[in-house]
């Protein structure tokens, strides 16, 4: 697949150029393959604290891992299918669920550099083509071999609406076919298969040990068509977030570029570190910034689909948000640390345990949560139907709840939002000057009838219109009760007030500080 140009969006393009994020790869093979490539080079066998300049030649290791990087081949027909996201609320408020999900990136916002890769595929030949009227497209991508017998790894969008694969290595222009054994979209990986292998084919294995920032890396693939193109740099960052999930990146500087995707990054022992799988370039070509699926996580996708043929992860079935300092204060939390649930799907496995609108999870099975991301992540490496011991902070007590979690897979079903409420037009107001708004009854709660410019409130994204539904967890139906919250906010000394509130068909939490005096 290849890379389009985009731009970043209207505020992006006054203030820098227009930007490219192009897909590239993610693979690796699971803890089941053995063997390998080693390497005897005096570089590798070094002690990773070892102060040395860069290696003489990285040849002996291109020598070593060259024949197991394939270049892909497919054949494919339509455009491929991209996530269509609602349009972007006011500031800080969530975003909905793209109403066709790219599984791999779900919710990026709207200006977000790979969602503008995704709207702007190219429609001609090339890495991520689609032709227009359904014709039948060729498009181009990197993989790699992970055992003799022939499994090969690359990316979920290189292979995706494919109707044939076929594969070619570096040292012959013969291709061969291969079959689709599984996908798993939410991290972008694939698993082939050579048909009717002939011969016992080389392979690399994932890294058992996570690199170093600093670490010498060496990229291989198929860059703009040319096969078996070699680049070098190094590891610039452990655990990028790119907006793409719970999952971390590594960064790398070697180059990467278009037809790169599903290609390896090595380490100087010949194992895969990472699987490349974007690149951000004002340019469309490499600027030293690309991003790699760490090879842990490529092991335990790999592993699951080839013995099944997809990927299972615990399901929770909650709409989370992250815990930051004003949240924490009103909550009574000493420390800003753990999700706060926003939603609870209905007849979910959270629901049926009891978890609530409000409550703050705070750790799983002994692990403490440090965030939304965290808690996603540590859900997810958990088997469906297995139970977690889920530990929640309501009404400022500790709680343990134990949940039978679901299938990711099969997530589906409404959350447990009330029905939109159009605002009504204000007629008697009431002032809080505490919380810098002016509030007025509303159907499902309290609509805002006004906003102080100057208060925290409008810096958190409150508008006019919007209808707070719950105050420190407690619903409300008018003025009063928001009145009645913030005196106990007040004689707890909590600094901020905690409100659920409904921007559209949309819900968040909120947390206001307080004015003082």
């Amino acid at each position: 697949m290849s890379a389009s140009r985009f731009s970043l969006g209207p505020v992006a393009q006054k203030k820098s150029a227009v930007a490219t994020m192009a897909l590239v790869a993610m693979m690796g093979l699971g803890s089941g393959f053995t063997g390998g490539v080693g390497i005897t080079s005096a570089y590798a066998q070094l002690a990773p604290s070892a102060n040395v300049g860069a290696p003489p030649s990285f040849a002996d290791v291109v020598d070593r891992v060259k024949g197991s990087v394939v270049s892909i081949h497919v054949v494919g027909g339509g455009n491929p299918k991209v996530a269509q996201l609602p349009a972007p609320g006011p500031k800080g408020t969530p975003r909905g669920k793209p109403t066709e999900p790219f599984g791999g990136i779900p919710g990026l916002p709207e200006d977000h550099p790979l969602n503008e890769f995704f709207k702007n595929l190219p429609r001609g030949n090339g890495e991520g083509g689609g032709g227009g009227g359904g014709a039948p497209t060729l498009a181009q991508g990197s993989g790699f071999v992970i055992s003799e017998d022939g499994y090969v790894v690359t990316n979920n969008h290189v292979i995706d609406n494919a109707t044939k694969i076929q594969l070619s290595f570096d040292d012959q222009t013969a291709k061969v076919d291969a079959e689709l054994i599984g996908t798993d979209q939410r991290t972008d990986i694939a698993l082939l298969k050579i048909k009717n292998p002939s011969r016992k084919f080389p392979f690399v294995k994932l890294a058992p040990k996570d690199p170093r920032v600093g670490d010498w890396v060496i990229a291989v693939g198929n860059p703009f068509g040319f096969g078996g193109t070699v680049t070098a740099g190094i590891v610039s960052s452990l655990a990028r977030d790119v907006g793409s999930g719970p999952y971390d990146y590594l960064q790398i500087d070697a180059a990467v570029n278009r037809g790169n995707s599903g290609g390896p990054t090595f380490n100087l022992n010949g194992e895969v570190i990472g699987v490349n799988t974007a690149i951000y370039s004002p340019s469309g070509g490499s600027v030293g910034i690309a991003f790699a699926v760490p090879a842990k996580t490529v092991n335990e996708v790999v592993n699951q689909l080839r013995t099944s043929g997809s990927v299972s992860r615990g399901w929770l079935g909650v709409k989370i948000q992250n815990v930051d300092e004003d949240t924490a204060a009103s909550l009574g939390l000493g420390e800003t640390r753990g999700a706060l649930v926003n939603e609870v799907t209905a007849d979910g496995p959270a629901a049926r345990a009891g978890l609530k609108n409000g409550d703050t999870i705070l750790s799983v099975n002994g692990g403490k949560i440090a965030d939304s991301r965290d808690l996603a992540r540590r859900v997810a490496a958990l088997a469906p139907n297995a139970t977690a011991d889920v530990v929640v902070l309501r009404a400022g007590k500790e709680q343990p709840i134990a949940v039978k979690l679901g299938d990711f897979k099969d997530a589906s079903g409404p959350v447990s939002t009330p029905a939109k409420a159009e605002p009504t037009k204000p007629t008697a107001t009431t002032d809080l000057d505490a919380l810098g708004l002016k509030l007025s009854v509303a159907k499902g709660g309290v609509q805002i009838a006004d906003v102080d410019s100057g208060s925290d409130a409008a810096l958190k994204g409150l508008r006019v219109g919007d209808i707070i539904m719950e105050v420190s967890s407690q619903p409300v139906t008018s003025a009063d009760d928001v009145s009645k919250g913030l005196a106990e906010a007040s004689k707890l000394g909590r600094r901020a007030l905690l409100l659920r509130v409904r921007s559209g068909d949309q819900t968040r939490f909120v947390a206001v500080q307080l004015k003082k005096g």
